[in-house]
């Protein structure tokens, strides 16, 4: 079955490469009217707004600024005629272990807060206001398996965002249903991304898809397909579930 998602209005958050690009471009292939968020540098958010002018505008926002996560919220709403879906998928991922100086841990902590739950928090929440007068909506988060096992010493504020996350998700699906909003998440393993691409492929970190037993990383329109199967209305009842895309590779 084809997922036509002709009637859905979606704010894409870090749309302009890796899994969130890949997210949009499905979305907009299966018909939906996507703002495409960006903050560094547009990049595929260009090249999908060019393919898809009628259907998709770029907003860049710093979503380390609350203003601006409100802002961002309110032209992507402004242009969509009323936004009915919300993918949360921007993230940030520094590097620093408890050994590494102190400030700099401080200052990554703070970053992966700000970005990768403050700003899912806010958006959601003016999600929830919105899709509560408007007689419901869909809100899919993007969290990672390192929420559910951990992760490296110098990812600790990462994981813990993303279990944040899943917290926050659960919260809304079992708080929100009476009102029709319902609430996902997806939780990648290693994903073929411009970032990660070249890690697992250096023949130093064999390691890295040795854990896999399918024995590779998820191309990113897996997630992309995942996030428009759930967008699509066919499968409400799965609110609050998270869907592992990680080649089963849960205890490695």
């Amino acid at each position: 079955m084809r997922i036509d998602l002709a009637a859905r209005r979606v704010l894409v958050t870090g749309a302009s490469r890796g899994i969130g690009a890949a997210i949009a471009r499905v979305l907009l292939e299966s018909g939906a009217r996507v703002a495409l968020h960006w903050h560094t540098a547009p990049l595929a958010v260009d090249e999908l707004v060019a393919a898809f002018p009628d259907r998709a505008i770029a907003l860049r926002a710093d979503l380390g600024d609350v203003q601006a996560v409100s802002r961002l919220w309110e032209e992507a709403d402004s242009w969509a005629g009323g936004l009915d879906s919300l993918v949360n998928n921007a993230a940030v991922m520094p590097y620093s272990a408890p050994e590494d100086d102190e400030e700099r841990w401080q200052a990554d902590w703070d970053l992966a807060w700000r970005v990768n739950v403050r700003a899912v928090a806010d958006l959601s929440r003016l999600a929830i206001l919105a899709f509560k007068a408007r007689g419901g909506g869909r809100i899919v988060t993007v969290a990672s398996r390192a929420a559910f096992r951990g992760d490296l010493p110098d990812a600790m504020h990462y994981a813990a965002s993303k279990g944040a996350v899943v917290a926050l998700t659960r919260s809304i699906a079992k708080g929100y249903a009476q009102n029709g909003i319902y609430a996902f998440l997806i939780a990648p393993g290693w994903v073929k991304t411009e970032r990660v691409l070249p890690r697992i492929t250096d023949p130093a970190n064999r390691h890295m898809l040795a854990e896999i037993p399918m024995g590779d990383a998820a191309p990113p329109e897996e997630i992309g397909h995942i996030a428009a199967f759930l967008l699509s209305g066919l499968v409400d009842h799965a609110t609050g579930t998270t869907f592992d895309i990680n080649g089963a590779s849960y205890f490695h």
